[in-house]
């Protein structure tokens, strides 16, 4: 039987493969694992394989299993990431429980996620989501909105700017994949570009069907969820 550890190891060698195969070191490249949906037990089986990043992507359920995992007792510091779209009447569950918040689309947000983080806290780290293949359901600002609003986060004290975050649509081949995630970095290249803002290091890209090809664009953070624990039960989600 393939447990959550063999798969931890099958994508992790997946994800060095493809660093190589693109010159790349394979510690350039961090695994987050997404976890929504599946229990607190999934999770502390994870970081017992080493695995010490989470992605959730619904907020007041991932609130609830960092104070399940946090009550274990041996569980390692883990690194939680908010990777679904924060609305208003949410902010003050990620400011006060995550570590990241990947999806800032635009500034109200970022100002209530900013005076919302606790003081003892160190600052929330954060990226920009960008739609750079103009996708009509998706979240993200475009890229000319993205150096704007980096600019505009960079004078909140109690957020970090770390790069970009994007969801891109599949595309019909490899090559068009690859154009789409080339877009991304080069967001993420622009803004890199703005006075005080040189250290950004993250682009959030890459998930189970498009992890190679990001990789091969420059992603340094992938999100692989079903590849790590299965398939996804959504009958408990309204």
């Amino acid at each position: 039987m393939t447990t959550i550890a063999d798969q931890l190891y099958a994508v992790r060698a997946q994800i060095a493969a493809a660093a190589q195969q693109a010159g790349r070191a394979p510690e350039a490249v961090r695994l987050l694992a997404v976890s929504k949906t599946f229990p607190a037990t999934a999770v502390r089986e994870a970081a017992q394989a080493g695995q010490r990043d989470f992605g959730e992507n619904y907020i007041q359920e991932g609130v609830e299993k960092i104070a399940a995992l946090r009550a274990m007792p041996d569980m390692p510091a883990l690194t939680w990431h908010c990777i679904g779209p924060i609305q208003s009447n949410k902010t003050r569950l990620v400011a006060e429980h995550f570590d990241w918040a990947h999806t800032i689309d635009r500034l109200k947000i970022a100002q209530r996620l900013n005076e919302q983080r606790p003081a003892p806290l160190p600052p929330l780290q954060v990226c920009i989501q960008v739609n750079v293949d103009g996708g009509s359901t998706k979240s993200g600002c475009s890229a000319r909105e993205a150096v704007e609003l980096a600019r505009q986060i960079a004078q909140l004290p109690h957020l970090q700017l770390r790069g970009v975050m994007s969801i891109p649509d599949p595309q019909p081949d490899a090559a068009a994949m690859l154009a789409v995630h080339r877009q991304v970095v080069a967001v993420f290249e622009t803004l890199r570009q703005l006075p005080g803002l040189e250290r950004l290091d993250t682009v959030s890209l890459g998930m189970t069907a498009d992890l190679d090809s990001a990789i091969a664009a420059g992603s340094t953070m992938v999100r692989v969820g079903s590849g790590i624990f299965g398939a996804r039960d959504y009958s408990h989600k309204g």
